[in-house]
């Protein structure tokens, strides 16, 4: 295949008289052996179940790296899913998420073996103080050049907020009233407390830092009592690239005040499309411009170099897919105990405080809007992935271009093999589209996502803190103290 780069001739609504926009790639990963397609690591290929050894990540970053992935996207959680047969024993036999280790720990790590890829690492607002977290991500930032991103989530698993203390699971716009709460927290601290300039680190007169220009923010809400000032000295970014993983109607609310990037699950180009659209729309009036946001979506891929390697391979994968484990996931999800009913048992009219996206993405698969069990298995395993030859799958990729989706957070089957067939098969077709970069944009994250700074844009809210404390600094309460 020749490299010469050949702009996509497929017309497009989305971008009429212009060329496509390159597509943003992240690796969509978790710490642990069985993330999203349960059973995939007993593959003989497979080497998640090597999630303990740091050389396992460190290649794969560099191997994502070679091939100019935007980011690795580190998915977490913080609890146990939902009973499964009537309890937890299924999680643990099956290795559902668990054992799980901490992905700052391991973003940390991966910055020291990489230079351009973004770390990005998920952070539930239960399971971390607010003056603690920003102190850790911006120290991420720092140590990284300035390639730390925050994926915001809210922990829709009941074990989750027993184990930070709380006697069950928050109701749904609570958890997104906690979360209102714990960004503006941080927001105050990345943003606020330290003014440009401030740190002078002059060694002629001594001084290290002007006390003029650092600030308590002396937050006080609901949750959280924060006097400050931050800890760490503004990072290249401040505030972290954001992402923000909801598609419920609170979480798209939630989504166009805050994220940069929305990463959900979309069962197909139609779904992708009014989430998008509503996601945008909810940002203007917010405030902000449309591609202030961008869309992430969730897919896999079985790629050959023909059709019938294709189905080859697909076959390969499907003996080692465990249909109970997604069941599991996706019932855990929703806090419904799915385990020993029969797959063609309908979900009916479910009411859950659980992840309330996820539900509407199910229920917008299926025809009728009653997904049966086996319904909820295949939306986990077919309906996020794309089977073809290079050529077939980037045609379908320009499709989810097409419905609003910016970048894809791919989901593997097996580490390194499903990322290796895609930089080899996939990535070479992106490119001779002029579909994905062949090198890195200078700068922070946020530069090489977005072409701009390397802060966030005065529309964003965390703006407005800049320059708001300036009563509190150091110097003012020098004075005040004589």
């Amino acid at each position: 295949m020749s490299d010469t780069v050949r702009p996509s001739t497929r017309t497009s609504t989305r971008f009429p008289g212009g060329p496509r926009p390159r597509l943003l790639l992240s690796a969509f990963v978790m710490n642990t052996t069985s993330h999203i397609l349960g059973g995939q690591w007993r593959h003989p290929d497979a080497q998640q179940h090597r999630f303990n050894e740091l050389s396992l990540w460190v290649d794969l970053a560099k191997q994502l790296e070679a091939a100019k992935f935007d980011a690795i996207f580190l998915a977490d959680v913080v609890g146990l899913y939902g009973d499964h047969e009537g309890g937890w024993a299924s999680h643990i036999k099956r290795g559902l998420q668990v054992p799980s280790n901490d992905p700052l720990m391991l973003l940390a790590a991966l910055a020291t073996a990489t230079s351009d890829i973004g770390l990005a690492a998920t952070s539930s607002v239960v399971q971390s103080h607010p003056f603690q977290f920003a102190r850790q991500i911006s120290t991420l930032d720092h140590l990284s050049g300035g390639r730390a991103a925050w994926n915001i989530v809210t922990s829709a698993l009941e074990n989750s907020h027993r184990n930070f203390g709380s006697d069950g699971l928050a109701g749904h716009s609570d958890r997104y009233d906690w979360a209102d709460e714990y960004v503006d927290a941080v927001y105050k601290l990345w943003e606020g407390s330290w003014d440009e300039g401030a740190l002078v680190q002059d060694k002629a007169t001594g001084l290290h830092a002007d006390p003029a220009k650092v600030h308590k923010i002396n937050h006080r809400g609901e949750r959280y009592s924060i006097e400050g000032p931050h800890l760490v000295s503004p990072s290249p970014q401040r505030t972290p690239l954001l992402f923000q993983a909801g598609s419920s109607g609170r979480g798209q609310q939630f989504s166009s005040a805050n994220a940069e990037a929305t990463f959900l699950f979309a069962p197909n180009t139609a779904y992708a499309a009014k989430v998008s659209a509503a996601v945008r729309a909810q940002a203007v009036a917010a405030g902000r411009q449309a591609n202030d946001v961008k869309l992430f979506t969730g897919l896999s891929f079985v790629v050959g170099s023909t059709e019938a390697e294709v189905a080859a391979k697909k076959a390969d994968l499907e003996q080692y897919l465990d249909l109970d484990s997604l069941i599991a996931h996706i019932g855990g999800g929703l806090g419904i105990d799915l385990g020993g009913l029969p797959l063609d048992t309908p979900l009916g009219d479910v009411q859950t405080e659980g992840g309330q996206g996820l539900l509407q993405a199910i229920l917008d698969s299926t025809p009728g809007g009653n997904p049966t069990l086996a319904d909820v298995a295949q939306y986990r395993a077919s309906a996020q992935q794309i089977v073809g030859t290079p050529e077939q799958i980037v045609d379908a990729l320009e499709l989810w271009q097409d419905a609003g989706i910016d970048g894809i957070n791919i989901i593997n089957q097996t580490i390194p093999g499903s990322y290796t067939d895609f930089i080899d098969g996939v990535l070479p077709e992106l490119r001779r589209r002029g579909l994905a970069q062949t090198e890195y944009t200078p700068g922070t994250l946020r530069q090489k996502m977005f072409g701009a700074g390397p802060h966030l844009p005065a529309s964003h809210p965390a703006a407005a803190y800049r320059g708001a404390f300036v009563d509190a600094d150091a110097s003012a309460d020098a004075v005040a103290s004589r």
